[in-house]
């Protein structure tokens, strides 16, 4: 719900509320965001300012005179005494940079903003309202909308700006954020983001915010694993179960920009959108610049409730289309199977035998298409190899079909090789600065999508690929960053090559996700280079690692899930010794951690033993039973330590769940454990089963309050009979359901 009364708007959903208002000086003072009121009354946390110190500049705001430096402000600007970081920095028609953004209009709707050229939430079966407060500039005339919305049961506010040139001439953007949120002085705050590389994805990075700037950002033209756009604003204290929490996302897969600014007095400004560094737009008269979505939720009972927060966002207001509540397939990958080497017959061979296990999917990775033997060549060149597909795709899809299995296809369209025909056609069409030396990552360069003639190149070479068989699975790949930028449709002006690159991406991908509605498409980036909300509107599920190692996985899966639910995140079983880091772990534990995710599987099967292929049986007959229950419920972290992670997922409508339990070293003396469940009904019964001799039922409250004592682990042989048998690396999973 929105509301406006006396100039106050307040902003409330189910728990939260967001309060700010227009001064008499038509300023927008930010007041509140925390847990919901019971009296309309911003009177007792209104900040009292009757003087301005020092050396501060003095802003006339009517009935008293304000510093803009100790000002809550809702959207910060250049050259009025803000000498704290600010949301939006302009270099007017004439030169000058100053802003005075002061109050024109708002306007309250029922339903879900839209924004131009950018993917963006929508309401679906959430209570949506938005906002849109109208601010002109008295230096200029320039405009600048303040966009909100509120989702009532998600209990997410969006933000998002739009600024339009008013002046008599053209103007330069410098900087301009999604969104600001100033906070009080009277806690100690930290700022939490989620660092990584390649095979390395969302390690928590806990820092407390000092005086200065504490920040992330990406550099690297897409989201990238280096800083992952979502994280979080804390008290110093807060941990899963206790604390205020602010969650934040930008819906966006370009270069990102987060930071927590702490001023002398205590005072934190927190922002995020694109980032300054890698941008610079320019407007002429008339001229409209749209930022992406932010997106903020907030919590005062720690971590866990923000992360159900986000995840019932993602899910319900994010991910859409066919595939959104579909149960997803459980697939079989060819490339740790086969890597290049591929052919008809060898993939329905691998397929038949992955049929036999239960598994519903076949994906032909890298190496289907011709001239594509190794990493060197062909990409751009988007036809089927005729020697290894010499009846072509069409064929191996019927030959799948006769034995229960749907086909799945990699790309990656925004590459390009230098040898390969697309390159020797148009060499012009590859990001790099004409007449200069340029760099290659993994032996290819993008393709420039600022251009038409590409976008639209990508476009039909996807439009025949998907149309060649029966495609019920698209794996879209980008395995490089970017160097050497230049844009052909940026030629004016470079620093809008990035924006322009990621803007071109949509449309690319909203294009042929609606003409293929019924392919289930998930992004990939090297693994979770390119894991963001931007690209979540398009695909429902996201590569989240490139490192199948489940040791690794355990603690990659956990990063993700303080932001993304595990619906979304693509999770395989693979072979062992592990590809990455030559670690052998359990087949159990390499299943029992993808089987948060959305499973599959990368290994030859046709190389496993009859007891390793029974054991996959057995899992995919688990998962198939538990499916539904595990990817629409609601994710708990119930535990993490040094040598301890549990997880659980926890479907409400139907009164069922699973928890697992991982433990990283077998320690004698230390192979007690116990599980306190969460978000179970407090009066209902359920039962508990699983590991080696699990079997207790009493109720949700009992679960939740005390937990249950799982049996002791294997120390010597006298507990040989009812011990759990551990080794490094190895987990259980257990069964809850409620019985009525």
């Amino acid at each position: 719900m929105i509301r406006e009364k006396n100039n106050v708007f307040y902003l409330e959903t189910e728990n939260t509320e967001y309060i700010f208002r227009i001064t008499e000086g038509g300023y927008a003072e930010h007041l509140y965001y925390g847990a919901k009121l019971n009296d309309d009354n911003t009177v007792p946390f209104e900040d009292k300012l009757f003087f301005v110190r020092g050396s501060c500049i003095e802003v006339d705001d009517v009935s008293r005179r304000i510093s803009m430096e100790h000002f809550k402000s809702e959207f910060s600007e250049n050259g009025k005494g803000d000498v704290r970081e600010i949301s939006v920095d302009i270099v007017h028609a004439d030169g000058t940079r100053t802003c005075d953004f002061v109050f024109m209009s708002s306007d309250i709707t029922e339903g879900k903003y839209e924004l131009e050229g950018l993917p963006s939430s929508y309401a679906g079966n959430d209570s949506v309202m938005s906002l849109v407060v109208k601010m002109k500039d008295n230096n200029s005339g320039s405009i600048l909308e303040l966009i909100y919305g509120v989702f009532e049961k998600a209990n997410v506010i969006t933000r998002a700006a739009r600024i339009i040139n008013n002046e008599n001439g053209s103007i330069r953007l410098r900087k301009i954020m999604s969104s600001q949120l100033d906070l009080d002085e009277y806690k100690q705050y930290d700022f939490v983001g989620f660092a990584g590389a390649w095979a390395y994805e969302m390690n928590m990075v806990r820092r407390p915010i000092k005086a200065g700037i504490t920040s992330q950002a990406s550099f690297c033209l897409n989201s990238s694993s280096r800083f992952n756009p979502f994280c979080m604003v804390c008290e110093s204290k807060a941990c899963e179960d206790y604390g205020e929490v602010y969650g934040f996302n930008l819906v966006y897969s370009g270069n990102h920009y987060e930071s927590a600014y702490m001023d002398v007095f205590g005072k934190v400004r927190f922002m995020q959108g694109i980032n300054p560094s890698e941008f610079g737009f320019v407007l002429e008269r008339g001229g409209v610049f749209v930022t992406p979505e932010a997106v903020m939720t907030y919590s005062g009972s720690g971590f866990r409730d923000m992360s159900r927060n986000m995840h019932r966002f993602v899910r319900e207001n994010i991910v859409r289309g066919e595939w959104k509540y579909k149960e997803r397939p459980v697939l079989i990958n060819s490339w740790e199977s086969c890597y290049f080497d591929i052919d008809e017959d060898k993939l329905f061979t691998l397929a038949k035998t992955a049929s036999e296990c239960g598994m519903e999917l076949l994906v032909i990775d890298d190496g289907w298409f011709a001239g594509r033997n190794d990493d060197t060549s062909s990409l751009g060149d988007w036809s089927v190899d005729a020697d290894k597909f010499p009846s072509g795709l069409a064929n191996l899809s019927d030959r799948l079909k006769s034995i229960g299995m749907d086909l799945g296809i990699w790309v990656e369209p925004e590459m390009i090789s230098e040898n390969s025909d697309l390159y020797r056609a148009h060499p012009e069409w590859a990001v790099r600065i004409p007449g200069k030396k340029h760099a290659l990552g993994r032996n290819q360069m993008l393709l420039d999508l600022t251009d038409n003639d590409v976008r639209q190149y990508i476009t039909d070479a996807m439009r025949r690929v998907f149309s060649c068989a029966d495609i019920k699975y698209v794996k879209w790949d980008m395995n490089r960053i970017v160097s050497d930028s230049y844009g052909n449709g940026s030629t004016d002006n470079q620093l809008e090559f990035a924006h322009r690159y990621v803007l071109g991406l949509y449309e690319i991908l909203g294009t042929l996700t609606s003409e293929f509605p019924h392919i289930l498409f998930e992004s990939c980036s090297g693994g979770g280079n390119r894991f963001d909300l931007g690209m979540l509107c398009y695909t429902p599920q996201i590569w989240g690692s490139d490192n199948t190692d489940a040791s690794c996985r355990v603690h990659i899966q956990t990063g993700y899930s303080y932001g993304y639910p595990m619906s979304c995140v693509g999770a395989h079983v693979s072979q062992c010794p592990n590809h990455q880091t030559r670690r052998v772990v359990p087949l159990s534990t390499r299943f029992d951690v993808a089987v948060f995710g959305a499973l599959g599987y990368e290994c030859n099967l046709d190389e496993l033993s009859q007891l390793e292929l029974g054991q996959i049986r057995e899992q995919i007959r688990f998962y198939k039973k538990y499916r539904k229950n595990i990817q629409s419920g609601d994710f708990y972290r119930l535990m993490e330590d040094e040598n301890e992670i549990q997880w659980m997922s926890y479907d409400d409508a139907a009164g069922t769940g699973a928890a697992m339990i991982y433990r990283k070293r077998v320690v004698p003396g230390a192979s007690f454990s116990r599980i306190k469940l969460c978000g179970l009904k407090p009066d209902a019964v359920y039962e508990f089963t699983g590991g080696e001799h699990e079997k207790i039922m009493t109720t949700g409250d009992v679960f939740m309050k005390a937990g249950v004592k799982i049996s002791e682990g294997f120390v010597h042989g006298d507990n040989e009979n009812d011990a759990r048998f551990l080794v490094d690396d190895s987990t259980r999973i257990y069964i809850l359901e409620e019985r009525k």
